[in-house]
């Protein structure tokens, strides 16, 4: 038998150009959520009002992965930690999605009850700040968007390449990214309210875009939510990386099956892997193992063989 425990293995690099890129984004989407909270609010804008309100729940979700950030790389060698800490970044994701929900029916209630009571709009002021939150929101996105740049897929020499990398596998800058976005979103709508109210004298567009934009932020939400809490809850065995040890295992030089087999992620591209093999080879788990080598993204392999006799062999790396 042979073990080799890594407790305190990093198994994600982590992203710290990602953290840097969202403290920047952090510091001017607080300015200018205080211009729109108080430009809405003097101009009786309800779609600036909303949009500064949205713009302060990125603010905190902007903090959060940034605490997110730190501390996973402050814990990273903490032992109580098994599989490392990236999956802290994964949950600043998970609650910044729940933010993104909570602030989408705000939007609604605030914009159900301006239709039901509409008010006067000074919207040549209002479009000025709507016009403002949009480029600080388009600066902000292109900070995170070039230092996403800097993050890659892996591709593999097999000629199987994953996408798990970048914003889809770090659900920490996705997070950040989609609630700049969203914010992006909102305020492009509040200038085509505001601008039609202002030429057209279409009062009610102000609420109803804030309904449009409580939809789009709604289904965005959704997304992140869903795919972050998968991470959390390791539903990972349709994964790619699945199908390949399955090929690697019951398709190789030996005559084996794999009967028992778990796989969770690790980190943005990396993955742990346990599995029992049957075989009567006389093969050991450490043929196995160097067998899966193949997979860069396999950092943490556990295999057990079974054979006849009920002979056991268990091989860790990692």
């Amino acid at each position: 038998m042979q073990d080799h425990h890594c407790h305190t293995q990093r198994f994600d690099p982590g992203n710290p150009l990602g953290e840097r890129g969202i403290r920047r984004a952090l510091w001017l989407t607080i300015v200018m959520m205080i211009v729109e909270i108080t430009g809405g609010w003097w101009f009786n804008s309800m779609a600036v009002l909303a949009d500064g309100w949205h713009m302060s729940s990125h603010a905190l979700a902007l903090g959060l992965s940034a605490f997110a950030y730190s501390f996973a790389r402050r814990q990273s060698r903490n032992r109580a930690y098994t599989f490392g800490t990236w999956k802290i970044e994964v949950l600043g994701g998970y609650t910044s999605a729940l933010f993104l929900l909570g602030i989408a029916a705000l939007m609604v209630f605030q914009s159900v009850e301006r239709l039901v009571a509409p008010q006067s709009i000074h919207y040549r002021e209002a479009i000025a700040i709507a016009v403002v939150g949009l480029g600080v929101n388009l600066v902000c996105a292109w900070w995170l968007r070039d230092t996403h740049g800097h993050e890659h897929g892996h591709t593999h020499d097999h000629g199987h390449e994953h996408q798990q990398g970048g914003l889809h596998g770090d659900m920490n800058m996705r997070a950040a990214y989609v609630h700049v976005l969203a914010d992006a979103a909102t305020s492009v709508l509040a200038i085509v309210a505001l601008t039609g109210g202002l030429f057209w004298g279409l009062g009610w567009l102000d609420p109803v875009m804030g309904l449009v934009g409580a939809a789009l932020v709604s289904v965005w939400a959704w997304g992140l939510l869903r795919d972050s809490s998968r991470i959390l809850v390791d539903a990972e065995m349709d994964a790619p990386v699945v199908a390949e040890v399955r090929e690697v295992i019951e398709h190789g030089e030996v005559s084996a099956k794999i009967v028992d087999l778990h796989v969770w992620r690790v980190g943005r591209d990396k993955y742990a892997v346990m599995l029992t093999v049957a075989t009567d080879s006389g093969k050991d788990g450490e043929y196995f193992r160097r067998s899966l080598a193949v997979h860069d993204e396999l950092v943490h392999v556990t295999v057990e063989v079974v054979g006849a006799g009920a002979r056991t062999d268990l091989a860790t790396q990692g």
